[in-house]
Protein backbone atom coordinates (compact mmCIF):
# COMPACT_ATOMS: atom_id res chain seq x y z
CA UNK A 1 0.00 0.00 0.00
CA UNK A 2 2.87 2.37 0.86
CA UNK A 3 4.47 1.73 -2.53
CA UNK A 4 1.19 2.51 -4.28
CA UNK A 5 0.90 5.80 -2.39
CA UNK A 6 4.48 6.70 -3.31
CA UNK A 7 3.76 5.98 -6.98
CA UNK A 8 0.65 8.15 -6.89
CA UNK A 9 2.57 10.98 -5.24
CA UNK A 10 5.35 10.77 -7.84
CA UNK A 11 2.81 10.82 -10.67
CA UNK A 12 1.11 13.82 -9.08
CA UNK A 13 4.47 15.63 -8.92
CA UNK A 14 5.21 14.70 -12.55
CA UNK A 15 1.80 15.99 -13.59
CA UNK A 16 2.33 19.29 -11.77
CA UNK A 17 5.75 19.66 -13.40
CA UNK A 18 4.28 18.97 -16.84
CA UNK A 19 1.51 21.53 -16.27
CA UNK A 20 4.08 24.16 -15.25
CA UNK A 21 6.08 23.40 -18.38
CA UNK A 22 2.95 23.78 -20.50
CA UNK A 23 2.26 27.17 -18.95
CA UNK A 24 5.73 28.33 -20.05
CA UNK A 25 5.74 26.75 -23.53
CA UNK A 26 4.53 28.90 -26.41
CA UNK A 27 2.72 27.48 -29.44
CA UNK A 28 1.88 29.28 -32.69
CA UNK A 29 -1.06 29.21 -35.07
CA UNK A 30 -1.65 31.10 -38.28
CA UNK A 31 -4.37 31.99 -40.75
CA UNK A 32 -4.68 33.64 -44.12
CA UNK A 33 -1.53 32.06 -45.48
CA UNK A 34 0.50 33.58 -42.67
CA UNK A 35 -1.11 37.02 -42.64
CA UNK A 36 -2.14 36.57 -39.01
CA UNK A 37 -0.08 34.74 -36.37
CA UNK A 38 -1.27 33.97 -32.84
CA UNK A 39 0.92 32.72 -30.02
CA UNK A 40 -0.59 30.94 -27.01
CA UNK A 41 0.90 29.06 -24.10
CA UNK A 42 0.51 25.31 -23.87
CA UNK A 43 -2.22 26.09 -21.34
CA UNK A 44 -4.12 28.13 -23.95
CA UNK A 45 -3.33 31.70 -22.78
CA UNK A 46 -3.02 34.18 -25.67
CA UNK A 47 0.44 35.78 -25.51
CA UNK A 48 0.93 37.52 -28.87
CA UNK A 49 -0.87 38.43 -32.04
CA UNK A 50 0.93 39.57 -35.21
CA UNK A 51 -0.99 40.99 -38.15
CA UNK A 52 0.66 41.60 -41.51
CA UNK A 53 -0.28 45.07 -42.80
CA UNK A 54 -1.53 43.41 -46.02
CA UNK A 55 -4.35 41.89 -43.95
CA UNK A 56 -5.65 45.30 -42.88
CA UNK A 57 -8.38 46.72 -45.10
CA UNK A 58 -10.40 49.49 -43.40
CA UNK A 59 -13.29 48.65 -45.70
CA UNK A 60 -13.33 44.97 -44.66
CA UNK A 61 -12.71 44.55 -40.95
CA UNK A 62 -14.83 41.39 -40.84
CA UNK A 63 -12.25 39.41 -42.82
CA UNK A 64 -9.48 40.57 -40.49
CA UNK A 65 -11.58 39.55 -37.48
CA UNK A 66 -12.18 36.13 -39.05
CA UNK A 67 -8.44 35.70 -39.66
CA UNK A 68 -7.66 36.60 -36.05
CA UNK A 69 -10.22 34.13 -34.72
CA UNK A 70 -8.88 31.42 -37.06
CA UNK A 71 -5.26 32.03 -36.01
CA UNK A 72 -6.13 31.92 -32.30
CA UNK A 73 -8.18 28.77 -32.88
CA UNK A 74 -5.27 27.12 -34.73
CA UNK A 75 -2.87 28.06 -31.93
CA UNK A 76 -5.24 26.64 -29.31
CA UNK A 77 -5.57 23.40 -31.28
CA UNK A 78 -1.78 23.14 -31.30
CA UNK A 79 -1.77 23.81 -27.54
CA UNK A 80 -4.29 21.00 -27.00
CA UNK A 81 -2.12 18.63 -29.02
CA UNK A 82 0.84 19.61 -26.85
CA UNK A 83 -1.25 19.05 -23.71
CA UNK A 84 -2.19 15.57 -24.86
CA UNK A 85 1.44 14.75 -25.67
CA UNK A 86 2.73 15.97 -22.31
CA UNK A 87 -0.13 15.08 -19.98
CA UNK A 88 -1.73 12.11 -21.73
CA UNK A 89 0.74 9.47 -20.54
CA UNK A 90 0.62 10.87 -17.00
CA UNK A 91 -3.16 10.99 -16.96
CA UNK A 92 -3.41 7.42 -18.20
CA UNK A 93 -1.10 6.33 -15.43
CA UNK A 94 -3.51 7.88 -12.98
CA UNK A 95 -6.43 5.81 -14.18
CA UNK A 96 -7.22 6.39 -17.82
CA UNK A 97 -7.28 10.16 -18.17
CA UNK A 98 -11.00 10.75 -18.28
CA UNK A 99 -12.41 11.93 -15.02
CA UNK A 100 -9.37 13.83 -13.80
CA UNK A 101 -10.61 17.33 -12.97
CA UNK A 102 -8.91 20.08 -14.96
CA UNK A 103 -7.70 17.90 -17.80
CA UNK A 104 -9.35 18.27 -21.21
CA UNK A 105 -9.05 14.57 -22.11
Amino acid sequence: MQQLLQQAQKMQQDLARAQEELARTEVDGQAGGGLVHATVTGAGELRALKIDPKAVDPEDTETLADLIVAAVHAANQNAQTLQQQKLGPLAQGLGGGSGIPGLPF
